[in-house]
C-alpha cells in the first residue's frame, strides 16, 4: 500500500528512534518534525526552530544521529543561501539539538565549493556549492562518512563526492576532510574533491548527464553500505531513474546499478526491522521517492 510521510519532502528524510517513538525530519525550505510509534502511525508536530543560524536562506536537514550515552542530537542540513547574485550554491552545515530535534543551535557550514559562483550555469537549480547528501556514522564507529553532490568547479570534480571526520570530531566544521586523489588530504571548506562518480556532462548545462543526491543506509542483509541516487539527464533536471550502488567501506562503491525509472526525487529507504530508518535496514525496507513510497526493496547477497 502506499505510503507518504506527513510532511512536505524535498530531500533525505532522515530519522532517529527517541525511546520508543520514532522521529522523523522532513524538509521543503525548512524542515518540520514528526512523531509516532511506527512508521505508519506518524502526526506532524511544529516546524523546527533554528537558533543562532549563521546565515539566511532555506534550510533542509538531511541526515542526524543521536549520541546514545547523552541524547544530544547532531544534525547536517543542506543550505541555500538568499544572498547570492544567481541561481544559489548550497553549503553542509552542521547543527546541535538537546530536545530531541525541537530546536537546533547552528554550528556554521563543515563542506563548501571553492570555486565562485558560476552565474552562466544553466541546470536550472545551481550555480556550484555542495549539498545534497547524507551522513552516516562507520560500523567500526571511527568516522563519519559525508557523501554529498559537488555541483561545481571543474567537469572533473564535479559529481557525488566524498568527506569524511573523525568519530571524536563529531562532524563538526573544521574536523571534516574531503577525499582528493586517494587520500583525505582537502578540508571541508574549500578543499578539492575526486569523485566516486563523476558527471559525463558537468553542472553547467543546459544538458546534464549526472547522479546526484545520494542516501546511504547500512543493510543488514548484505552485510554492506547502500547508496541510492537520482539520475538527471536532459535540461530543467529532468529525472531519468533510481539508482543503487554498494561498499564495504564507503570509500569503494560498485557501478551504480539502476532499479527504477522515475522522473521523482530523492530515494531512500526506511528499514522495517527493529529500530530501522533512513540509515538502517534490512532485507525488506520501503522504498520512498520524493516523500511517497509504493514499492519495497528487497536485497540479499
Amino acid at each position: 500500500p502506499e505510503l507518504k510521510f506527513p510532511g512536505l519532502v524535498d530531500s533525505n528524510s532522515p530519522a532517529f528512534w527517541d525511546g520508543e517513538s520514532l522521529v522523523v525530519f522532513n524538509s521543503a525550505f525548512y524542515p518540520v518534525r514528526a512523531t509516532g510509534s511506527n512508521l505508519e502511525e506518524l502526526k506532524l508536530e511544529e516546524p523546527v526552530v533554528c537558533t543562532d543560524c549563521q546565515r539566511g536562506g532555506g534550510r533542509w536537514l538531511e541526515a542526524v544521529w543521536q549520541e546514545p550515552e547523552t541524547r544530544t542530537l547532531y544534525g547536517w542540513y543542506h543550505l541555500e543561501p538568499d544572498d547570492l547574485p544567481c541561481l544559489t550554491a548550497p553549503v553542509i552545515g552542521a547543527a546541535i539539538s538537546r530536545d530531541g530535534g525541537r530546536t537546533w543551535q547552528d554550528q556554521g557550514p563543515v563542506l563548501e565549493n571553492r570555486y565562485p559562483t558560476s552565474c552562466g550555469d544553466q541546470n536550472g537549480y545551481f550555480a556550484g556549492g555542495n549539498g545534497d547528501f547524507s551522513v552516516v556514522l562507520d560500523r567500526q564507529q571511527q568516522y563519519f562518512y559525508f557523501m554529498y553532490s559537488n555541483y561545481g568547479g571543474p567537469t572533473a570534480q564535479e559529481g557525488i563526492a566524498l568527506a569524511r571526520g573523525p568519530f571524536a570530531g563529531r562532524g563538526q566544521p573544521g574536523t571534516v576532510s574531503k577525499y582528493f586523489r586517494g587520500a583525505w588530504s582537502e578540508p571541508g571548506l574549500g578543499g578539492r574533491v575526486t569523485p566516486v562518480f563523476r558527471t559525463a556532462t558537468g553542472w553547467a548545462g543546459p544538458h546534464v548527464d549526472a547522479l546526484w543526491g545520494p542516501s546511504i543506509h547500512w543493510n543488514t542483509a548484505v552485510g554492506a553500505y547502500v547508496a541510492l541516487m537520482n539520475r538527471a539527464l536532459g535540461a530543467d533536471w529532468m529525472q531519468e531513474g533510481i539508482y543503487l550502488t554498494v561498499s564495504d567501506d564507503l570509500i569503494t562503491w560498485a557501478p551504480p546499478q539502476k532499479i527504477l525509472t522515475s522522473d521523482q526525487w530523492y530515494p531512500q529507504v526506511f528499514g522495517l526491522g527493529p529500530r530501522g530508518t533512513d540509515s538502517l535496514g534490512g532485507g525488506t525496507s520501503r522504498l520512498f521517492v520524493g516523500g511517497i513510497s509504493k514499492y519495497v526493496l528487497q536485497l540479499a547477497r
